[in-house]
């Protein structure tokens, strides 16, 4: 298995999950059920594991401050029962791709990129891994393109889920893996991080003071041991993700990169919202 060629495919499925987070149509369908807005995303991605309790989401989203999680989580399921939530994502996912790849939605790439997601899902194991068990638990939607967006957040949180091993395997916490990868340049900006992760500026100055003296940050940057480390934890994710690119196949994987390429590209201006990726990010606004 090509691992490299499978870490580059996680990457470049990973837009066709991840852009509901930032559609209207999630927001919309989400409103019309009583989640208010600032506990949309918590409700969306929490909702496959149930009614869950604050601790278990702030372990399995782990860079958000649990104060933050606290505060929000509670009141989600008196507003919104987790099956309705979940009712509310698939619809807005719908609308969402409907929009974004226009005609392509029922195109044989889109038919053909979910056969091949879906086959790789069969490879992905549960174990450790929460946030997939309970997403691998919903039932398959029945359209394709639909088929492939649920596939891909299958695929997205097994890597997700090992990611977080990484993580502490590399004796980071929540906000120190946060501002590391913040540091990198090619995520979100300091300003959003903080804002949509619920750390204050003092929290962020202490964590990067922490990280100093590891000899991992200087200032704002990455030290030659603090880039070395993200590589490591890169490395060590996709290592415990190559689960479902085994089961795909070399030949497989080079067909789905292939076959997606487009369809990622469609979905790319759903991330053009100013102030949230930095210059370097691959989803910050091109002008």
């Amino acid at each position: 298995m090509d691992a490299s060629a499978a870490a580059a495919l996680a990457k470049r499925l990973e837009p066709l999950h991840s852009m509901i987070y930032f559609v209207p149509e999630a927001g919309e369908e989400l409103k019309e059920i009583g989640v208010r807005p600032r506990d949309q995303y918590f409700a969306q991605r929490a909702a496959p594991m149930g009614a869950v309790g604050p601790g278990l989401v702030a372990a399995t989203f782990f860079n958000f401050n649990p104060a933050m999680i606290a505060r929000t989580v509670p009141g989600v399921w008196s507003s919104a029962a987790p099956g309705d939530v979940v009712n509310a994502r698939l619809r807005a996912a719908d609308r969402a791709l409907r929009r974004l790849l226009g005609d392509e939605v029922a195109s044989a790439a889109v038919d053909e990129a979910a056969t091949l997601a879906r086959r790789a899902c069969a490879g992905a194991t549960p174990e450790d891994r929460p946030l997939y068990a309970g997403h691998a638990d919903l039932p398959w939607p029945e359209e394709p393109h639909l088929v492939l967006w649920h596939a891909v957040t299958l695929l997205r949180e097994h890597r997700g889920d090992a990611h977080l091993h990484a993580l502490v395997s590399a004796g980071l916490s929540g906000i120190e893996a946060l501002v590391t990868h913040v540091a990198t340049g090619t995520g979100f900006t300091v300003a959003f991080a903080q804002q949509s992760r619920g750390w204050s500026p003092e929290q962020w100055a202490d964590a990067k003071a922490g990280l100093a003296e590891r000899g991992l940050m200087d200032g704002d940057a990455l030290t030659p041991e603090g880039e070395e480390l993200r590589r490591e934890i890169e490395d060590h994710t996709t290592r415990m993700s190559l689960g479902p690119w085994r089961r795909l196949g070399d030949d497989g994987v080079a067909r789905l990169t292939e076959v997606s390429r487009p369809l990622s590209k469609a979905v790319l201006p759903a991330f053009a919202v100013e102030g949230v990726f930095a210059p370097r990010s691959p989803r910050a606004p091109q002008g």
